[in-house]
């Protein structure tokens, strides 16, 4: 008969695998109803008078116009994109529902709109409402029809936006106040197709799916003009989910308190077992990759600040015409990329460095496969950053924009020719870790073997699922893009990146000693299996305003609130974590790796958990999407969680690599604590007062005021964003500690004076 312990690991693999199955069959299913029920794009938008105003070729060409001076990197749509300029749709709603008002105002009463008392104001807003929310379209002919009223108000606000996005003087202090460099679309009949798209993406905000009372986006953004409000599925799935949490968080409580610490702890060894891992050549080749994360990491601060003092003075820094060189939109698409490049870079080397030390075996020709991706990584980084710059400018054309310049959405922006170079590399790093496992997988003998099998799966799906980036077209719907992307940002972030973590992490205390493998083993499939119960379809609050129907909301609320379910107990993980760093006196070696353990526990639970689910539920996320609150969230959790623990990791792979160089105390502890103090300030400080101030005004005026040039350049924003100042300079000294004391492990090496057994021994007396 089976041990008891091989039985419940077999039923955890059971559980995962049909978790995983279930999980994944959701997602493809709703994405059919996306793909079935996305806001319809019209063939062309004509009067009832039978002018033509847009046709499909010009909404489609205006949004190729968008993304290729940055898309979500300047402004937003339906809530998605950058802070600073407006949210295009809920701008372009508001300003044609008062141009609306406007014309009838002085067809009624022969007076301006302003000039009316309340209840004239009123009677005109309800009879201009039905209108607007109305669905004319009609699916036989492919049109959109409007009233003559109508398309007199979009020509005004075209009007508006044919100025703002060309040099004309009249509306320099908006470009200043939005970040955008003079003239940013030269060609007119450029600007004149993406106002088009600007009123397509309005128009699917505030009217009315067929056979509904609400918009295709579920009523976003807050419009009280047009009736824009919370639905009531969000209202009544906001209170599902926090029930959800509750019980989620109770039972999890239970298992802990039942299942936990009930085997006897062990005796660590009296010396450090990793010194007597082996160091190949390929686990030696990754130490250029972590030069790599701390020069990725620097250059993405500088982008940072660059983009933060943006806020400021609008088109310049200090005085220098920053934008006509280096434009707001290049600094946060290099920014957000850089973000995502140099910690996924450090989990690259990572799990590079690991295959071989798991195994203890060297496939042929591994080192080679290293330095290619190397310079794979450095050719993709270069190339598609220089595609993103060249398109900004203007310089590069609509024709080669979408493969090789800026695709506008956030966080998988660069071009398609460099999304699919990157896959690739993906697939060959996949294949150098999965070959160096392989032995310790198959080995029955290894009873980290397990561990190592969720270290392949999560290698298998991060690799594969960078694979939904290439699941859309250039002529994609934008909610369908929307769809696919997630599964890449969410999937990765909440998802199979924590496997990874969880796994990684793991392997390291049961090769120290700390853990026995087969408990670790039962406690990371767990893990996994509660992480993934929410990480997978917790991947829909991210598309509740995306043109989705209220199906999304539904499931997307219920099982997003259990992503905050693991992190309630991560203080007690914590807790763990740091008895294991006091153990024996040999751990001191990995202080600092662990501490940064620690900060990822912190983080974790006030980044992810806290600020996580502040803005996760449907109705909280109806007034705070898009506003620094969310801003808040992104920092901490990922910087917080999965940048510390990429440098967490970078030091573990360090102590091995250098394993007799004195290290330099002194500059990690500065690094450290200077990182978590900086990071702090900027949300305590700046992200979160904002975001309140945003949340206010999103409530009192609508959602198009909270993140209008009006609202944002108010003396007291501009404080705000100047007590950003001690954060960032704070954070941006701790990163230059760490980088510091990475290069003197290789610059300026102190070797230890006694020999590694002499030293741990001495230490142990």
């Amino acid at each position: 008969m089976e041990p008891k312990s091989i039985q419940i690991t077999k039923r955890l693999w059971w559980g995962l695998g049909a978790l995983l199955v279930v999980s994944f069959g959701i997602m493809l299913w709703i994405g059919k109803d996306i793909y079935q029920t996305a806001p319809p794009m019209p063939q062309q938008v004509v009067t009832q008078g039978g002018q033509v105003v847009y046709t499909r070729a010009d909404i489609e060409t205006g949004r190729h116009v968008w993304q290729s001076i940055g898309g979500q990197q300047n402004g937003s749509i339906w809530g998605h994109g950058a802070l600073i300029a407006p949210d295009w749709s809920a701008e372009w709603l508001h300003r044609e529902v008062m141009a609306m008002l406007a014309l009838r105002a002085r067809s009624e009463y022969g007076l301006a709109y302003d000039a009316l008392d309340g209840s004239e104001q009123a009677k005109l807003q309800a009879e201009i409402r039905p209108e607007i929310r109305r669905n004319t379209y009609d699916p036989d002919t492919g049109s959109i029809v409007i009233s003559d009223e109508r398309a007199q108000a979009i020509a005004q606000v075209a009007a508006h936006y044919m100025s703002v996005f060309s040099n004309d003087p009249v509306t320099a202090d908006l470009r200043e106040a939005y970040a955008l460099r003079e003239d940013p679309v030269p060609d007119m009949e450029h600007r004149r197709m993406m106002t088009g798209f600007f009123f397509w993406a309005s128009w699917a905000t505030a009217t009315n799916r067929p056979g509904d009372v609400k918009s295709y986006t579920n009523n976003f953004p807050h419009e009280p003009l047009v009736g824009n409000v919370p639905t009531a599925s969000s209202f009544m799935w906001s209170m599902f989910s926090i029930l959800f949490m509750i019980a989620g968080i109770a039972l999890l409580a239970w298992h802990y308190a039942v299942y936990h610490g009930k085997e006897k702890p062990l005796v660590p060894p009296a010396q450090d077992p990793a010194r007597a891992i082996v160091v190949t050549p390929s686990m030696r080749a990754t130490a250029k990759y972590f030069w790599l994360v701390m020069g990725l990491f620097l250059v993405q601060i500088l982008m940072g600040a660059t983009t933060a003092h943006y806020q400021i003075e609008g088109q310049e820094a200090y005085g220098f015409a920053l934008a006509e060189y280096l434009p707001y939109a290049v600094t946060r698409s290099w920014h957000t990329q850089l973000a995502i490049l140099w910690i996924a870079t450090a989990w690259l080397a990572t799990g590079l460095y690991l295959g071989p030390a798991i195994s203890g075996h060297e496939p042929k020709y591994q080192r080679l496969g290293v330095n290619f991706l190397f310079i794979s990584l450095i050719v993709i980084v270069v190339g598609a950053f220089a595609g993103q710059w060249f398109a900004v400018m203007q310089k590069l054309g609509l024709a080669h924009n979408f493969w090789f310049g800026h695709q506008g959405w956030e966080y998988t922006d660069i071009g398609r020719f460099w999304q699919i170079y990157l896959f690739i590399g993906l697939m060959l790093w996949l294949f150098l870790v999965g070959r160096a496992l392989w032995p310790a997988m198959r080995s029955k003998a290894n009873e980290s073997r397990h561990i190592a099998g969720l270290l392949f799966l999560s290698t298998v799906a991060i690799g594969l699922l960078y694979a939904a980036g290439l699941m859309w077209r250039e002529d994609t719907h934008i909610s369908i893009v929307t769809y696919w992307r997630f599964w890449i940002v969410h999937l990765w972030v909440e998802g199979f990146f924590e496997v990874f973590a969880v796994a990684v992490i793991s392997f390291i205390f049961v090769k120290l000693g700390l853990v026995r493998g087969r408990s670790a083993t039962i406690n990371v499939l767990f893990a996994t299996i509660v992480f993934m119960a929410g990480g997978v379809l917790g991947m829909f609050h991210h598309l509740y305003f995306a043109g989705v129907t209220t199906s999304v909301i539904a499931l997307g609320a219920s099982i997003s609130a259990l992503e905050v379910v693991p992190l309630a107990l991560i203080g007690l993980e914590a807790h763990e974590t740091w008895k294991s760093s006091r153990a024996t006196p040999w751990m001191a070696r990995y202080r600092w790796p662990i501490m940064f353990f620690l900060a990822v526990s912190f983080w974790n639970l006030v980044g992810a958990g806290l600020l996580g689910f502040l803005i996760n539920t449907p109705l909280a996320l109806f007034y705070m999407q898009g506003t620094n609150l969310t801003a808040a969230h992104g920092h901490t959790a990922l910087f917080g969680v999965y940048g510390m623990l990429g440098i967490g990791l970078m030091l573990y792979c360090l102590r091995g690599l250098r394993p007799d160089v004195v290290w330099k105390e002194g500059l990690l502890r500065g690094g450290f604590w200077t990182m978590n103090i900086g990071l702090a300030l900027m949300a305590v400080l700046t992200l979160l007062p904002m975001g309140v101030l945003q949340l206010e005004a999103n409530l009192e005026r609508g959602y198009w005021y909270a993140r209008s040039a009006e609202f944002m350049n108010r003396p007291i924003i501009d404080l705000l964003v100047w007590l950003r100042v001690p954060g960032d300079t704070i954070f941006a000294v701790g990163a230059l500690l760490v980088a510091l004391f990475v290069a003197r492990l290789w610059i300026a090496p102190g070797r230890e004076r006694l020999p590694a057994a002499a030293a741990e021994a001495a230490g142990a007396e």
